[in-house]
């Protein structure tokens, strides 16, 4: 009797395990963000994308996965941006140039030697007033979650140094495609050719434009070092590149979700900082090491080229931005 109890507790109990094996609760589906931009994968920008992936996934327990599409694969930065708004990509990697075009405030950025330095900007940030400029976007559609250093732009030439504004003269420079890139060109004395980032490298190549102008790390990895052979630090704008999410898409997501979001871009923030300032080292090593020169320039001459710039702003939000910006220590 013993022994056929012992039979029928087995079988239960394997019975059991297999039904165990067998049904599974319907696992709750994990949410997709597709993180588009358009540098390459090796560039700091996207190590620090994977950087903040992990840290979603991490503390989501995979409930949030995060795709990164880096090389434009879902667009030029214009049609990605045009795609959050409606929710069609969840999130992007946008330099605040282009977005002027989109958040009227961002146009702050591109004014000339706006920051006195990189520890200026840094700071302005992460102050009320970089609050202020990432919540700017939110009426249309595009949600700020942090800002990243983007270095200062400087200018890159095939065949002339440039050592102070005169020299830039009657060049074609390459600008993004925003009205204060342009006008900051103009006022330098050259002539502005906006042209895609990514259709450059041809453009150089074919004489189409002179030069561009950008920070050590796209310098370099853009493999534009390659064509021009001078590369002048005048540092003339620090325009941030900022970490946006569709206002859609977050809109549909829990309290929960969200702060795991926003948790996970403020430590890709300090991450990215670290990251970057060591590729702008190394990036200028390199170019140096293939035969750029890098030229140093009094900076001077430059700013006071832009002044007419700055005052065409007096008494409009701009203006009274800028005051504000100076007045950071």
């Amino acid at each position: 009797m013993k022994t056929k109890i012992k039979i029928l507790i087995w079988a239960i109990l394997t019975s059991l395990a297999v039904i165990g094996l067998v049904y599974q609760p319907h696992k709750k589906k994990a949410i997709v963000l597709r993180i588009a931009h358009s540098l390459d994968n090796t560039h700091p920008l996207h190590k620090s994308l994977e950087f903040f992936a992990k840290q979603v996934e991490t503390t989501s327990h995979e409930q949030i996965k995060v795709y990164i599409y880096p090389n434009s694969q879902l667009g030029s930065d214009r049609e990605t941006i045009e795609q959050l708004q409606s929710g069609v990509i969840p999130m992007s990697v946008c330099s605040c140039g282009p977005l002027e075009s989109f958040i009227p405030q961002m146009q702050i950025f591109g004014v000339p030697y706006l920051f006195r330095n990189k520890e200026h900007m840094l700071k302005t940030l992460n102050s009320k007033i970089g609050d202020e400029l990432l919540a700017s976007g939110e009426e249309y559609g595009l949600k700020g979650l942090c800002f990243f250093d983007a270095g200062a732009r400087s200018f890159y030439t095939k065949n002339i140094p440039i050592h102070c504004p005169e020299d830039l003269k009657g060049l074609k420079i390459r600008v993004m495609k925003t009205n204060m890139s342009i006008q900051t060109v103009k006022a330098l004395r050259s002539s502005p050719t906006p042209i895609d980032f990514g259709e450059l490298y041809t453009a150089l190549q074919q004489g189409v434009v002179d030069g561009a102008e950008n920070n050590p790390p796209s310098f370099y990895t853009s493999m534009h070092y390659e064509l021009c052979k001078f590369y002048c630090l005048d540092e003339h704008q620090r325009i941030p590149d900022m970490l946006l999410i569709s206002s859609v898409f977050w809109s549909k997501l829990s309290k929960e979700q969200q702060q795991i979001i926003s948790n996970a871009a403020q430590k890709c923030v300090l991450f990215q900082y670290k990251l970057w300032s060591q590729k702008e080292i190394s990036a200028l090593q390199k170019v140096q090491d293939a035969g750029v020169k890098v030229i140093e320039p009094d900076k001077r001459p430059f700013i006071e080229a832009v002044q007419p710039l700055w005052h065409s702003f007096h008494n409009t939000w701009t203006g009274d931005m800028i005051t504000k910006i100076q007045a950071v220590k």
